[in-house]
Parts: C-alpha cells; sequence; structure tokens
C-alpha cells in the first residue's frame, strides 16, 4: 500500500501512528510529481521540501492537527515567498514574489510541505488547461492524452487524480475548481466568497475570484476549510464571520432537506449516461428523504450567463492586470515611449487568449460601450442572483450534473469568445455571481473518464452543503476516488 493514494484524513491517520513519516510521503510525492506526463507542473520544490519534511520528521505528529507533515501543490497563482510565480504567462516568467499568500502561510504554519507549484491556463483565465506557457496539462484518466482536464486548476486537479497529493490549492472565478473537478473524479470546493482569503492571488475579476481546493473526500473538504475559513486583515474582502467547525459538524443526514433540479439545464444535458446517474443519485437522496423538486429557472436569464460572465470577468481583468506593462511588472523589451515599452511587452508576453478578453474588456469599459455592455452585464449579474435568492428561500440547495459531458478531447476545443455554449456547460457561474457556496464531486464514469455532480447553496450555508455532499459521495462510493486506485479496482 502506498500512503498517498489514501485519503488526507487517512494519511494523517498513518502519521499519527508513526506507520509513515513526513520525509517519507515527502519523497514519494516529489518522485511521482516527477513522473508524472500530464504537464502537472510549473515547477517542483524538491531541495526544500525534502529540509522541512526531514525537520518535521524529528517531531510527533499532533493528533489534532491534520496538515501536520500532508505534502500539498499551490496553483502558480498563488504568491509563494522566495519561489517563481508566473501564472502560466510569459509576461511573468521571473517573477519571484517577497511574501507568501495567506492561505500559502495559513498551510505553511500547520506544518504541510509545498512540493511544487502547478500549471494553469494562463492567469487563471480559460477553462481548458491549453492556454498555459508549457502547453496543455492532460487528464490523467487518458494515458493517451487525449482528453483535457479542464482550467483553471488544471495541475492542481492532475496533481490529486493522480494521487501525487492528497490536497491542492486551485481558483475559481467562474468553474475552475469545480469542472476540473468533474473531468477527474475529485472533490472541488469553492467556498462563500470572502470565506478564505485571497491575499497573494494574482487578481482576475476580485468580485468573481474564490481560493479553493481539490480533495479526495467530502471529509478532507472539509477539513481543508476549518483550516483556511478565518478573517485576514490583509484582504479588505475578508468575511467576519466566526469560525465554525465543519469537520464535527459533518454529518449524510438529509431527511428533511429540499433539493431543487433546475430544469432547462438537466434537459440541456444530451449525454445519456450523466442524465441516467443523475437521475439514479437523485432516487437515492430520495430514499434518505431528501425532498427533490424540479423548477424553472428562466432560459433568458440561463443564456445571460456566459455572456454576463465574458463581459465582467474580462472587464475587471483588464483593469487589473493593467500593471503587467514592462515597467512595473513583465520584462522590458525597449521602446521610445510608455506606449512602445507597454506594446512590445504586451505582444510578447501574452498569447492570443489573453489579447482577446484584455480587448474584449478594454472596448467593454469604453465610455461610449459602457451603459450598454458592462453596466447591462451587471444588471444581468444581478437578476440571476436575485432568482438564485428566491430558490434559496425555499430550497436548501440546487443539484445538477457538474458538466454536460465527461472530459472533453483535445481536439476541436478552444477558447475562443462562442455563442453556441449550453446553459449545463456555464451554471457553475452562478456560484461566482453570488458568491455562493459550491462543491462538486464524483458521480459517475463513462468510457473510464469520470463525470461528477454539483451542490450549491446558500451563502455560508458550508455546513449544509458539507451534509448534502457526504450523503451524494455515501451513495456513489467514490470517497477516497483517484486514478490509481481506480486503476487497482478495475484490475481486481
Amino acid at each position: 500500500m502506498n500512503y498517498l493514494d489514501l485519503t488526507l484524513s487517512e494519511i494523517h491517520e498513518a502519521l499519527v501512528n508513526k506507520q509513515v513519516t513526513p520525509l517519507e510521503l515527502t519523497k514519494e510525492a516529489i518522485k511521482r510529481a516527477k513522473e508524472n506526463k500530464d504537464n502537472a507542473f510549473e515547477m517542483i520544490i524538491e531541495e526544500d521540501a525534502i529540509k522541512r519534511a526531514e525537520e518535521l520528521s524529528k517531531h510527533e505528529v499532533p493528533k489534532d492537527n491534520y496538515f501536520y507533515g500532508i505534502p500539498y501543490v499551490a496553483k502558480n497563482n498563488l504568491s509563494t515567498k522566495g519561489y517563481e510565480t508566473n501564472a502560466s504567462s510569459n509576461i511573468l516568467n521571473g517573477y519571484v514574489p517577497l511574501f507568501d499568500a495567506t492561505v500559502i502561510d495559513a498551510l505553511n504554519k500547520a506544518g504541510a510541505i509545498l512540493i511544487g507549484k502547478s500549471t494553469l491556463d494562463e492567469l487563471a483565465m480559460g477553462g481548458t488547461g491549453t492556454s498555459g506557457h508549457l502547453g496543455t496539462t492532460y487528464n490523467p484518466y487518458d494515458p493517451k492524452h487525449l482528453h483535457l482536464i479542464g482550467g483553471s486548476s488544471c495541475g492542481s486537479a492532475v496533481a490529486v487524480a493522480d494521487s501525487i497529493v492528497p490536497f491542492a490549492l486551485g481558483s475559481d472565478t467562474g468553474d475552475s475548481v469545480r469542472k476540473p473537478a468533474s473531468h477527474s473524479g475529485l472533490v472541488g470546493l469553492k467556498p462563500t466568497w470572502g470565506l478564505i482569503s485571497r491575499f497573494g492571488l494574482f487578481p482576475f475579476a476580485p468580485s468573481l475570484d474564490h481560493v479553493g481546493f481539490f480533495t479526495r473526500s467530502v471529509k478532507d473538504s472539509a477539513i481543508a476549510l476549518n483550516l483556511l475559513a478565518f478573517h485576514d486583515d490583509n484582504d479588505s474582502t475578508s468575511s467576519f464571520k466566526p469560525k465554525v467547525d465543519y469537520l464535527k459538524n459533518l454529518s449524510s443526514d438529509v431527511k428533511g432537506k429540499k433539493l431543487a433540479v433546475i430544469t432547462e439545464i438537466f434537459n440541456s444535458i444530451e449525454d445519456e449516461a450523466i442524465k441516467s446517474s443523475f437521475l439514479k443519485l437523485i432516487e437515492k437522496l430520495k430514499n434518505d428523504g431528501a425532498i427533490v423538486e424540479y423548477i424553472n429557472f428562466d432560459n433568458k436569464l440561463l443564456n445571460a450567463i456566459y455572456p454576463t460572465y465574458m463581459v465582467i470577468s474580462c472587464a475587471e481583468s483588464t483593469s487589473n492586470n493593467a500593471n503587467l506593462d514592462g515597467i512595473k511588472f513583465g520584462p522590458y523589451l525597449g521602446g521610445k515611449t510608455y506606449q512602445e515599452v507597454m506594446y512590445n511587452a504586451r505582444t510578447n508576453g501574452f498569447s492570443p487568449l489573453i489579447k482577446r478578453r484584455f480587448v474584449l474588456g478594454s472596448y467593454s469599459l469604453m465610455r461610449e460601450n459602457q451603459q450598454e455592455l458592462f453596466l447591462r452585464a451587471q444588471k444581468a449579474r444581478r437578476l440571476i442572483v436575485n432568482k438564485c435568492n428566491e430558490i434559496f428561500k425555499k430550497f436548501d440547495a440546487i443539484i445538477l450534473p457538474a458538466s454536460p459531458t465527461p472530459a472533453p478531447l483535445e481536439k476541436g476545443s478552444n477558447e475562443k469568445v462562442r455563442n453556441d455554449y449550453l446553459a449545463a456547460d456555464n451554471w457553475l457561474a452562478i456560484g461566482n455571481f453570488g458568491g455562493f457556496p459550491s462543491i462538486t464531486l464524483p458521480m459517475g464514469f463513462e468510457d473510464e473518464l469520470p463525470f461528477g455532480v454539483n451542490i450549491t447553496c446558500e451563502p455560508f450555508n458550508e455546513v449544509g452543503m458539507f451534509n448534502i455532499a457526504s450523503n451524494v459521495e455515501k451513495n456513489t462510493g467514490f470517497a477516497g476516488l483517484s486514478y490509481q486506485n481506480h486503476l487497482e479496482k478495475e484490475v481486481k
């Protein structure tokens, strides 16, 4: 048995019982990271990680500290003091932060061991895992490298799905943790906006950005949120809500819980395997006492999700990344004027995807276009959030397939703005529009590729969300799922 194939809580138990040491775990995690062929890492932090693990191995593992001696991976748009953090963009090559992001600091203080920085879609913009400067990140469930894992937190998803580490940090602006979690059989959590500090997270669209993470069980997700949810004075949007013990409150009891299925979204899914698996899960939830109702949302609002997201996120990202100009940040490539310096840096530093998004964002923010584009998108966002708030007055959660398909093929995928997206492809962005807590977990397999189910609740109802997710996990039997142990079960 390899301990890295276990869940975080199971590894912690093994550490407490001295069956394995932090050093042994770290060496194995680094070995697996080096062997991974899916393009999951921007960098592997070998020397410092081993030194830290050696020191931690000299001490007793605290029984109440689940992260002590646990190797983990961070998405490379989270600041790490002394380690290059380039957000998978050429314009930030060589940038080394002078401080740690708050979440990195919290994990360090808990005794966790950072073994690598993971790949992402450039500047966290994108949903395919194909736009980072190191190329495409692939799905570990497909050794032939035909299928994607999704983005933008692609590398972090690979690291957990391929049993390199039991926990990895990501960020989620539209679905960037929850969609890859669906494609890789993981638990992906995006908490309530403001619950986890974003200090040290490179901003994409701050009104939508969340720090999230991947685990292989709902219990591990609750454990991680216990550590990372607290007020941070360095983040002006950080919540002042009192701390909650999510692990202590974890239960799989759904008796009397009211769950809403949005009819228009479910009906837009064409994959029969996903629909069938979801309907079977709903019946199991009903048998356990949950009340499930199919409700209507409003097709006009659902069709507005994608354009609303694109306008707002691109406008905010254009503003937030204005400092990547070749003077404040980015390579200095010469020029007689500031405009020429910026032109040279951005022309050579950004991929076509980023350039398109910045053009769209700048166009939306032009004075003559603001009323028709940016302000109109803000109004659409408010209408969508209002509709969700109406649902949460009557229901404990919205539950739906996280994606209309398993992992997509790389061939034919692109990051260009389109007008043919289904509601089922984009509905997870609702969680970012309203800052709602949202979790994806495994639901089934099709052609050896996993797909997931998502649960979204009203703000700060993580306890209720975890309890529903725990029941789903009990009924699917996918707690602790990874590519490695799935392979072992297939062989048996």
